[in-house]
């Protein structure tokens, strides 16, 4: 087992090749000692630098290449059953598992079309301007910033964008919704998300979720997180698609020069969240 000391270059060339293995042998479900005797490695020493590089775990990885078959799958209208099967799992149960893991909806969700669920929305009053917050019964699926023109506006895309799903004002059902975003510990709970995007733009936005408050990252060091080191353009384009704001915080990431850059919701108000943020963290014990 070669496992001396290496340049980066060469640990990344070997998560590559653990990559590219797990894409090619997915349907198989390979274990983790599959992937490491092909690469000449052993099992604990391609966890810990899998883990470095790609910031998930060889079976996390696994588990994202399986729902993403399975969603191409169910795409082509194929039942759950085939679905598992085409993937290599032992049936919908285990598929049930991955989704819920990784999606937070069910195969049987996502085969509907998003999931068949009634939204609850409300307005509030942010230190920054009214929001709009919208919640499933599985988790937060929408958090904007709403001009006072809009309100009908945006409740209509949202309705377009989960179009199975019927939408209820309630403002007190998403009121600790908005108590997360905004109150003592705003930003710093970890909510449960519903969101839809693409493949890629959910890996930004899941990488998005681990930058703390009060940090701030470039659109190139996100596009390294999702192993993506030369996309900072379309990582530009999955952050400006975010559906929650605050939630993900999209507001933390700044251009290459150091300038804070644009924002979905106005270049001020990005700048306000970022000293919010700061001054809170400057207000803690040490």
């Amino acid at each position: 087992m070669q496992e001396t000391m290496t340049s980066p270059s060469e640990s990344y060339a070997r998560v590559e090749a653990a990559i590219r293995y797990l894409e090619r042998h997915h349907v198989e479900q390979p274990e983790l000692r599959d992937v490491a005797g092909a690469l000449g490695l052993s099992p604990s020493y391609l966890q810990r630098l899998f883990r470095r590089w790609a910031g998930v775990s060889p079976k996390r990885f696994l588990q994202h290449l399986t729902v993403e078959t399975a969603k191409a799958r169910l795409d082509d209208d194929v039942s759950l059953l085939e679905a598992s099967w085409d993937v290599g799992l032992s049936g919908p149960s285990r598929l049930h598992d991955h989704f819920v893991a990784l999606e937070a909806m069910t195969p049987g969700e996502y085969k509907a079309g998003g999931g068949d669920f009634e939204i609850l929305y409300g307005f509030h009053r942010s230190p920054f301007g009214e929001v709009l917050i919208a919640e499933t019964p599985r988790g937060i699926c929408h958090l904007s910033f709403v001009a006072e023109d809009e309100a009908e506006r945006q409740v209509e895309a949202l309705a377009r964008r989960w179009h199975r799903s019927s939408l209820r004002r309630d403002d007190g059902a998403t009121a600790r919704a908005f108590d997360g975003a905004f109150g003592e510990l705003g930003g710093r709970q970890r909510l449960a998300l519903l969101v839809q995007g693409t493949n890629f733009q959910i890996q930004v936005w899941r990488a998005l979720l681990r930058v703390p408050p009060g940090r701030l990252v470039s659109y190139g060091k996100v596009a390294e997180a999702v192993c993506q080191r030369s996309a900072a353009r379309a990582v530009g384009s999955a952050v400006g698609a975010n559906p929650v704001a605050v939630l993900i915080p999209c507001h933390r990431v700044l251009r290459a020069s150091g300038e804070l850059g644009e924002y979905r919701w106005g270049a001020t108000r990005k700048r306000a969240l970022v000293a919010w943020e700061g001054a809170r963290l400057a207000e803690e014990p040490a």
